[in-house]
């Protein structure tokens, strides 16, 4: 029988990892610290320090050098891809902090079925999951995680219907959230 070390799951002996790294703030040790968003390098001296970097630097990959001057620095920009995707950055990162987004047009052409004024845009949330949301947002609160289709529903009429990848095959449901009944699929 395998005997299990009690201390390991005693929440009030739990070992804090302390690095060699002093605070460039206050100079006491930096703790490894958790939160929801993952675990950070923490100031030991917390409250009174605020000192906080991530455990893991920023990698920011250079894709191609662009022929354009950053209009902050001068220095060329770059594509570059980053945690979220791709973005247009500066090369003179970490001193020049320019970056923006790509050009495009997320616009799927449909119109919102909720306030017929706003049209359904491909967004991606924190977790890098798309989903399709009205662009008259916080107006229009309409959003859908599966991609649009054009059509009506036929139960309850509603103006668009979503497309669905399941196990039995490609199936078209109601985007309204009250029905959301399997529709049958034209040939």
């Amino acid at each position: 029988m395998v005997k299990i070390d009690s201390t390991l799951f005693d929440a009030s002996q739990r070992a804090i990892e302390k690095s060699q790294e002093k605070c460039p703030e206050c100079g006491a040790s930096l703790v490894l610290r958790g939160s929801g968003s993952g675990p950070f390098w923490g100031c030991s001296n917390y409250p009174e320090c605020h000192f906080s970097r991530p455990t893991h630097a920023q990698e920011h990959r250079i894709e191609r050098e662009l022929e354009l001057p950053c209009p902050d620095c001068e220095k060329p920009l770059a594509l570059k891809q980053g945690r979220y995707g791709f973005f247009i950055g500066c090369t003179g990162y970490p001193e020049c902090h320019y970056h923006t987004q790509l050009e495009t047009s997320d616009d799927t052409g449909f119109k919102c079925p909720k306030c017929q004024s706003g049209e359904l845009t491909q967004r991606t949330n924190r977790y890098g999951k798309t989903f399709y949301a009205c662009n008259a947002y916080p107006k229009c609160q309409f959003a859908v995680n599966h991609p649009p289709h054009l059509g009506n529903c036929e139960f309850c009429g509603f103006g668009l219907l979503l497309e669905r990848k399941l196990a039995s095959g490609d199936q078209l449901q109601c985007a309204n959230k009250r029905c959301g009944k399997k529709q049958t699929r034209p040939d």
